[in-house]
């Protein structure tokens, strides 16, 4: 259950995996709007030297980016993320995914089968945003820093 790999510099790979799903699989219904709509468990490896920081965007390009989670401000160093992290914990910090709330928002769509990037990216410095931000306030704030590397796990999901 890998996922694509960025160059990392690494002597192994920067990575993120889901035990719930590999790479273009399908997300089990129980982390989505048909289900208990909780966030699946990851966990990443091979982080990049210098990473003082690590963000999480899972977006959905087949709704023009339409945000389901934003996690910022990671650790800079391997490690994870538990099922169904609480919307409402200040650990990690969670923004506000475009259903307008914080944390996770889980697949939804409208109709066919919709694609969805788990996007986790490197960064020479932390964000330091207040609160649940924006997907907007994340994304001004990482061109402001060094991407030093990106992982993504891609799943799938279609209703019905």
């Amino acid at each position: 259950m890998s996922a694509a790999p960025s160059d990392s510099g690494s002597s192994s790979p920067f990575t993120l995996t889901s035990a719930a799903f590999g790479e273009g699989e399908a997300i089990p219904r129980e982390f989505t709007c048909d289900g208990a709509n909780v966030s699946p468990a990851l966990s990443w490896s091979g982080v990049p030297a210098g990473t003082a920081a690590l963000v999480l965007v899972v977006d959905d390009p087949d709704a023009r980016g339409f945000v389901h989670w934003l996690v910022l401000d990671l650790p800079g160093r391997d490690g994870d993320l538990p099922k169904g992290v609480d919307p409402a914990a200040t650990s990690p910090q969670q923004g506000r995914n475009g259903f307008g709330q914080p944390g996770w928002g889980g697949p939804c769509p409208p109709s066919g089968t919709h694609h969805y990037d788990f996007t986790l990216t490197a960064l020479d410095a932390p964000l330091g945003l207040p609160d649940h931000p924006t997907e907007g306030a994340v994304k001004d704030a990482i061109s402001g820093r060094s991407t030093l590397g990106t992982a993504t796990l891609t799943g799938t999901y279609r209703r019905g």
